[in-house]
């Protein structure tokens, strides 16, 4: 008779160790996200800082990403994201960005005990030795360079540390996956600005591309690309999405694929109710322009509250972090550990339930130990893997120099 040991044995282990809410974080898992250098590729705070003139020193109402929350969630360094809308051309968004750098550059300077700028993985290695937190930054469009390398390298000087090589439209020099295609992918110059990345150890973004041109990049580049903040087609079919075959393409370039939180990048559900409300979808960005204005971090807000609302009345399905997890265990059944890591998109996007903030980031560590991942193969997704991929871009630029 075996059945009373058995469900005595059962009861002493739920009595040892009781089961885990699906929103706990054990002790395991919280020491382990403390111990993991965690990066977010992804962070559009610096539109707050423009717009707002938004401190990252102390808790805000607002938002997904302040110094005290970082520290809460144990998000150690983050790439802000140098953006302009695709609109904005020339001088003016030549402008634009360098604002969006000087505030940043302001805040590192006003928070010197928190905060440390970083341009190489090293960097980032120290300032979490330090106990600072780790500001980077990425430029998310390439018609900021005004079609002008010299400008690429001012603002790798700077310190930008990758270029999204479109944004949501074309720009004169290569094709994003939101627009018709214009120039067949990569233009000869936009294959001169590939190459140049690579020289300057900048690395090389394929988020916002179309297909096209993100193969063109792969041809090109000598160093690995990254997603700063896409997710999977597979699961979510859009256009910013990567397709299988292109993971796949990405992994044998040994660059990475940064899963992006942003509802309609992760369910597919909610995609499909946003395309059959059309109108009004349409009707409802508008209201938020009129009472925005040009100010796109307000923008951002209203949008994400708006999804909150359809939401909780059912005009859109719900969409919770698990889904999160669901995009990186993708990546990694596709192509094992490597090529998969964290590009939120906060302060830019409507985020899952239960991913209000970066606060909340140690559930991600949690459930993917609860998947059965090894706590070395967490360590590469949460960071480890962005780091490999930045010190090998280091690599090749010094190669080129």
């Amino acid at each position: 008779m075996r059945m009373a040991p058995t469900l005595t044995a059962v009861a002493l282990a739920l009595w040892v160790r009781p089961a885990l809410a699906r929103d706990e974080v054990s002790a395991a898992a919280r020491a382990l996200h403390a111990r993991a250098i965690v990066i977010d590729t992804h962070d559009d705070t610096p539109q707050r800082m423009l717009f707002e003139g938004f401190d990252l020193a102390a808790r805000d109402a607002h938002g997904h990403v302040d110094i005290p929350r970082m520290r809460e969630g144990g998000l150690d360094a983050v790439f802000f994201s140098i953006w302009v809308p695709s609109a904005v051309t020339g001088p003016e968004a030549v402008k634009r960005a360098l604002r969006q750098i000087d505030a940043v550059r302001e805040q590192v300077r006003r928070h010197a005990k928190d905060l440390a700028l970083a341009t190489t993985a090293a960097e980032v290695r120290a300032a979490a030795g330090h106990g600072r937190l780790a500001a980077l930054m990425g430029m998310e469009g390439g018609h900021m360079i005004d079609n002008d390398l010299g400008l690429l390298r001012l603002y790798a000087a700077l310190g930008v540390r990758y270029l999204t090589l479109t944004h949501f439209k074309n720009n004169d020099w290569a094709d994003s996956s939101t627009d018709a295609p214009g120039h067949n992918g990569l233009t000869p110059f936009g294959k001169d600005v590939v190459r140049e990345l690579n020289r300057l150890g900048v690395l090389v973004d394929i988020s916002h591309v179309a297909d096209k041109t993100f193969y063109d990049a792969l041809e090109v580049t000598r160093a690995p690309v990254i997603a700063s903040h896409s997710s999977c087609r597979a699961l979510c079919d859009h256009p910013r999405n990567m397709s299988d075959d292109m993971i796949r393409a990405l992994a044998r370039n040994g660059g990475v694929v940064q899963i992006n939180y942003e509802i309609s990048f992760l369910s597919q559900a909610v995609r499909d109710a946003k395309r059959a409300r059309g109108r009004r979808v349409e009707v409802t960005d508008q209201a938020v322009e009129r009472l925005c204005g040009d100010n796109e971090a307000c923008q951002v807000r209203e949008g994400e509250r708006l999804d909150r609302e359809a939401m909780a009345s059912g005009a859109l399905p719900k969409v919770t972090w698990e889904a999160i997890v669901d995009h990186i265990d993708h990546v990694v059944k596709l192509v094992g550990p490597d090529h998969v890591g964290l590009g939120s998109d906060f302060d830019g996007a409507s985020m899952p339930l239960g991913m209000e903030d970066c606060s909340h980031l140690p559930r991600l560590t949690e459930a993917l130990l609860r998947k059965g991942y090894s706590e070395a193969d967490v360590e590469k997704v949460l960071g480890g893997n962005l780091l490999r991929v930045l010190e090998q871009a280091e690599r090749v630029g010094r190669e080129m120099q």
